[in-house]
């Protein structure tokens, strides 16, 4: 028996009490009594959409799955989290004491937009103040500075109908206000999945608290009020820090708890928070969370289902791309109908020097508070073979006292964190852990720990390895905060890359951002580290992922909202998408570390989010729930099942699935597939570019309503394509603000398999328009390749999945 979601679509215009009684009518089908249905039923979604999540074994799933009006039916799984300065980077700066300070902007906007986070949990309050260690599950710590009401804001907006609720150590009166309006918690999918919460063990609470620190970090990056002289220990990062929309308001939606130290989300849960929250009345949503691949069909999962629910009311759903990369087709929550974003790096360094024998220099990374003078050990004293890990120990009773130990991630192909623990558990004073160029961003410890790059390391060794008869005398300086010394952005290695495994035929991710060492609010009950016996209390703390640089965007997008309330999603992320750079701060190529060379844009998507651009783009490329209909044709859904996906409203429309739609390249239930190249998306993907082809775009003008404006284009071809693009100049007036135009590709290479890029821009001289253009020429097929293009590009519907 296992925890299955049963989707039945949108709930049309039915009340929620009907609702819940036509779903256990639904369960009870499968069931001897409706006793028995009600027992097994998890919960009922009712609002936002119709379904519900019960116990069910295999055989009453395959039933449920052939019964008219379901949709899909799939296994509840879990999910992971993809876990300052970054704020004046985007260009979004407060300091007063230069030209580029933007206070008013960003705290002009924000304070009628209510922002969704999905996490961790939120809101410490009568805990006594003592050391929990161990202690991790998902929330927002309310007491935090962060979450504080921002002088003069006003009250909370009266479209909001949602609640701060009470629980274990949580009282709302005490944790909630105009700021943190809604805190929520959702464990019954957990329970059923996992057992009954084990509080002794994870030392968790059946509330919306937050130990983890996971919640309160990605809250306050999004939308967290201003707070001077925030740093780490040791002053690290030391500057004010806020979100990206300090004057927002929040809503906690608590859907991960703790496993053994990390957090784990169930998918019947975030169906259960995303049902809520849009009942609740949110303008954006925040899940750093996602499935690794393999990825399955579109409205088999959680968050495609809430997100496309979500679009359709307007609401803009932000996720994390993962942290699978650098490898290509790991990107996770590619739906066409939310943001997808990677993560990259800002111009904050942190440079330790190191001196052998006060002769030899070396430059390295780390979080160093204090100098540490030693000896300098190598690891094969201590490792077998010198691979640093606690197993590979060789005698359990020498030990490291007041050394510090080199070690190679090369050696073993050891982790980090590996290493690090191995070098605690011989009691050095310290670690050098040298990596490849690739991976030069330190990570918080508990042991100092110091990474140096393989050139470096390898003089290092050289060195040590002259030093038979007397071992050499390591300095290790304090580490130093320095900004605008190293270029940035540059793409994290971790990041997850395009092209999507279900969705290849539009971009994924949409666009990067800071992700990298993001400083932001922590409980202090909470260990800086995920680690038992880490005893150290902060209120601000380093996390690296795409976790940190979703709320980015969210924070960027609340701003945008606000400022533009008539704008769709849609709209919302082609502003983002269309005003992103891809040049960094020496004004080269952006990196994609992990390869050492310039990224494209299965790195970064359309480029590195730009807020002050984003408010004022020019154009946009506007996209209305309905314009996903024909997409979802393509993809292998009737007519009827369509219908049950959409609002009232738009199941006037007589038609969605022309017979176009049925007329190429395989997928979902004996469906033809075509090209979804016409999809309006901001970006341009066409695959398997065998012959001339021509596909259309239409851009709405938002640079100022009432005026005339005149764009001109230009175009940068993908290797081996020539872009023709008619016509070349749009032009807009107060009676036309939108237009028309077309792109034709014409191959001129033989080719197979192989992807290249390209860019489209539009400008009138002030604004830059600029559309990624992705193309994979296939002039060189054969009957091989178009079987494996079917099997690639029919990712269709799946009436039940993972049965």
């Amino acid at each position: 028996m296992q925890v299955y979601i049963v989707y039945l679509g949108h709930n049309q215009n039915k009340a929620p009490d009907l609702t819940s009684k036509h779903h256990l009518q639904l369960l009870s089908t499968v069931f001897t009594s409706k006793k028995d249905a009600k027992q097994a039923m998890l919960y009922s979604y009712k609002h936002g959409f119709s379904g519900f999540s019960a116990t069910l074994n295999s055989t009453q799933a395959q039933v449920l799955s052939n019964t008219k009006g379901v949709i899909s039916i799939f296994k509840s799984k879990t999910v992971h989290l993809h876990t300052t300065r970054s704020w004046d980077f985007l260009g979004l700066s407060m300091d007063y004491s230069t030209e580029k300070a933007t206070p008013m902007w960003q705290q002009a906007y924000g304070g009628d937009v209510i922002v969704g986070v999905f996490d961790t949990g939120g809101g410490w309050n009568q805990l006594p103040m003592r050391r929990r260690l161990g202690l991790r599950h998902a929330g927002i710590w309310a007491e935090s500075h962060s979450f504080r009401e921002e002088p003069g804001m006003g009250p909370v907006p009266a479209s909001w109908k949602g609640k701060c609720v009470s629980g274990e150590h949580f009282d709302p009166a005490t944790a909630c206000n105009r700021k943190l309006i809604g805190a929520t918690y959702y464990l019954g999918g957990f329970e059923r999945r996992y057992g009954k919460l084990n509080k002794t063990r994870n030392l968790e609470y059946e509330s919306p608290l937050d130990a983890v620190g996971h919640g309160t970090h990605v809250a306050s990056t999004a939308v967290g009020s201003v707070v001077k002289n925030a740093s780490f220990l040791g002053g690290f990062g030391q500057g004010t820090a806020r979100g990206g929309a300090p004057r927002a308001r929040l809503a906690v939606y608590k859907v991960c708890w703790n496993v053994n130290l990390e957090g784990r989300c169930t998918e019947a849960d975030i169906m259960a928070a995303f049902d809520k929250a849009l009942h609740d009345g949110v303008n954006v949503i925040s899940g750093s969370f996602g499935l690794r691949p393999p990825l399955r069909a579109f409205f088999a999962t959680a968050a495609s289902i809430g997100s496309f629910h979500a679009m359709q009311m307007g609401v803009s759903v932000v996720f994390s791309a993962g942290n699978s990369g650098p490898d290509p087709s790991l990107v996770e929550n590619g739906f066409p109908w939310s943001i997808s974003v990677a993560a990259s790096t800002i111009d904050r360094s942190f440079p330790t020097r190191i001196v052998l024998d006060c002769a030899l220099s070396f430059l390295g990374e780390g979080f160093v508070a204090h100098p540490i003078t030693a000896i300098l050990s190598n690891a094969s004293n201590y490792f077998s073979s010198g691979v640093c890990r606690t197993e590979s120990v060789k005698n359990v009773t020498a030990k490291a006292d007041g050394k510090i130990i080199l070690c190679f991630s090369s050696v073993g192909s050891v982790r980090r964190e590996e290493a690090e623990a191995a070098a605690r558990n011989r009691s050095a004073a310290g670690l050098i852990f040298v990596e490849p160029l690739s991976r030069p961003f330190p990570d918080i410890t508990i042991l100092p720990l110091l990474l140096l790059d393989i050139i470096q390391g390898t003089k290092m060794a050289q060195y040590l390895s002259r030093s038979i008869d007397r071992p050499p005398t390591i300095q290790i300086f304090p580490s130093k905060t320095v900004l605008k010394r190293a270029p940035a952005p540059i793409v994290a290695d971790f990041s997850s890359r395009g092209p999507s495994s279900i969705s290849p035929d539009f971009l994924k991710p949409d666009i990067s951002a800071p992700g990298i060492n993001i400083l932001a609010a922590w409980p202090p009950m909470s260990p800086p580290t995920p680690t038992l016996d880490d005893r150290r209390s902060v209120d601000w703390n380093f996390q690296s992922g795409t976790s940190m640089s979703c709320p980015h965007v969210s924070g960027v997008v609340a701003l945008l909202k606000s400022a533009h309330p008539d704008w769709s999603p849609a709209a919302i992320r082609s502003a983002l998408m269309t005003t992103a750079y891809t040049t960094d701060t020496s004004n080269d190529q952006i990196l994609a570390v992990g390869s050492i060379k310039a990224s494209d844009p299965f790195d970064i998507g359309a480029g590195h989010i730009n807020p002050l651009r984003a408010m004022d783009p020019g154009l946009v490329y506007e996209m209305k729930p309905e314009d996903y209909l024909v997409f979802l044709c393509h993809i292998g859904y009737t007519e009827d099942q369509i219908r049950s996906l959409v609002l009232h409203d738009m199941n006037r429309t007589k038609t969605f699935c022309f017979p176009s739609s049925s007329s190429t390249t395989g997928g979902g239930r004996g469906r033809g597939r075509t090209s979804n190249a016409n999809l309006n998306y901001p970006s341009i993907t066409v695959l398997n570019l065998q012959r001339t082809t021509t596909i259309t775009r239409k851009v709405r003008n938002v640079g100022g309503w009432g005026k005339i404006a005149v764009y001109f284009v230009r175009v940068v071809n993908p290797q081996g394509v020539d872009v023709v693009v008619w016509p070349k100049l749009l032009i807009f007036s107060p009676f036309k603000q939108e237009r028309t135009f077309y792109v034709t590709l014409i191959p001129n290479k033989i080719s197979q398999g192989r992807y290249d890029f390209g860019e489209i821009v539009w400008s009138d001289g002030f604004h830059h328009v600029r559309s990624p253009l992705v193309v994979l020429v296939n002039t060189a097929t054969t009957a091989a390749t178009a079987t494996m293009d079917t099997a690639v590009g029919g990712h269709g519907f799946q009436a039940i999945a993972n049965i």
